[in-house]
């Protein structure tokens, strides 16, 4: 009944998600100070146990099952009803609940994301009642609009793997994360570059599946999404290298690993739906582009620690723009011609969704905040934040 191969890639390529949120907590965990290293990697770990529960009872469901207004799912599929061993998703001839793994995955993911901007300054409560709300009121929304049969997919607009759906709507919540919780008051400093570059290698080992998954089975655009996710991310790197170098005037390796990371993020919306030349170009845009968004954050003061906004927020827009610009018919029947090939409403709907996938995740995402703290607080005390969160919040440490 299933296709062995394609259900053999796809439970590789869920895996290989997976191990993203681990890269992604020792690549955040290496940006941070000593004294709250295990307090950023607990919001990367703890996503991968709360989101799966929430997924199970919920998620899956208000994501892919049913629709209501265009804008979300309904709870036909709460707990997985009615999906079983034999259940095939349509038309790929896997089954049902690899699909469920894999998009579990990519939602365990994006809230951690977000983390990496008001690190050091949110309590372990009001960060869990974050992570519920968020997923339900932005992330699941966003899914089923663009992924799930919602009102931006019947629209036209498309985005292969999450440059809205992940890296658009997790930056610029976390710019209302920023803007919300304030400024740190107590200087914190990278503490383990290696770290950093373990986090890296991860990330882009990861991103293969997250990206060559995202066509839900082996076939030429695959093998397009896999090559272009790999070209993107290298020119990224190096463009990113040169740029800081013109700049800073020293070739910084956190830059390189930095760029690295533009560079997937803004392939992702495109990766299956441009050739690799272009797959190049963006690169190099996000490497520019990316890298003075961060240089304006800095100059306006916003304390985004770890760049996620910068990096996830531009660069996610970026790429849905630029397929826009750059989408061809000619590499994938199932996509889209954008500007360059004579496809201006395809570019203006691609515009026009990142313009409004961002307004509504900083406005939702700064309005939920506003109520968690009516709940608990949501910024730690100046004293628990001198002393380090390890300690203050979870009474461990990193080093003895």
């Amino acid at each position: 009944m299933f296709d062995t191969g394609n259900t053999a890639f796809m439970f590789m390529a869920a895996c290989l998600v997976m191990i993203m949120t681990p890269g992604l907590a020792f690549f955040y965990g290496g940006l941070v100070g000593r004294k709250n290293v295990l307090t950023i990697m607990t919001q990367s770990f703890v996503s991968m146990g709360l989101t799966t529960v929430i997924w199970v009872i919920v998620g899956w469901s208000l994501c892919f099952s049913g629709d209501v207004g265009g804008i979300i799912g309904n709870l036909s599929q709460s707990f997985l009803h009615g999906i079983t061993t034999s259940s095939a998703w349509p038309n790929n001839n896997i089954p049902t609940l690899i699909v469920v793994v894999f998009q579990m995955m990519f939602a365990i993911i994006t809230p951690a994301l977000i983390t990496g901007a008001f690190a050091n300054r949110v309590t372990f409560k009001a960060y869990l009642l974050f992570l519920v709300g968020w997923l339900v009121l932005v992330y699941f929304p966003f899914v089923h609009m663009l992924w799930g049969g919602g009102i931006l997919q019947q629209w036209g607009v498309q985005d292969f793997a999450g440059g809205i759906v992940v890296h658009n709507i997790a930056g610029m919540a976390a710019l209302a994360s920023v803007l919300y919780v304030g400024k740190r008051r107590s200087p914190d400093q990278v503490h383990s570059v290696p770290f950093i570059a373990l986090g890296t290698g991860i990330l882009w080992f990861g991103w293969y599946g997250f990206n060559a998954g995202s066509e839900m089975k082996i076939d030429a655009v695959t093998s397009l999404a896999f090559i272009n996710t790999d070209v993107a991310a290298s020119f990224a790197a190096i463009g990113w290298l040169f740029v800081a170098w013109i700049f800073e005037k020293k070739p910084k390796f956190v830059g390189l690993l930095t760029g690295a990371v533009a560079g997937l993020a803004t392939i992702t919306p495109a990766a299956g739906y441009v050739s690799t030349i272009s797959a190049a170009f963006i690169g190099l845009v996000a490497s520019v582009v990316c890298y003075f968004a961060i240089r304006m954050k800095n100059k306006f003061n916003w304390d985004d620690a770890l760049d996620v906004w910068g990096v996830h927020g531009v660069g996610g827009a970026i790429g849905i723009i630029m397929l826009g610009i750059l989408g061809s018919t000619a590499v994938n029947p199932s996509g889209a011609n954008g500007l360059l090939y004579g496809g201006s409403s395809f570019f203006l709907k691609q515009l026009a969704a990142v313009v409004f996938s961002s307004i509504y995740a900083f406005a939702v995402t700064y309005g939920m905040l506003v109520v968690i703290n009516k709940i608990t607080p949501v910024k730690v005390e100046k004293e628990e934040e001198e002393k380090g969160l390890d300690e203050a919040l979870h009474g461990e440490q990193a080093y003895l």
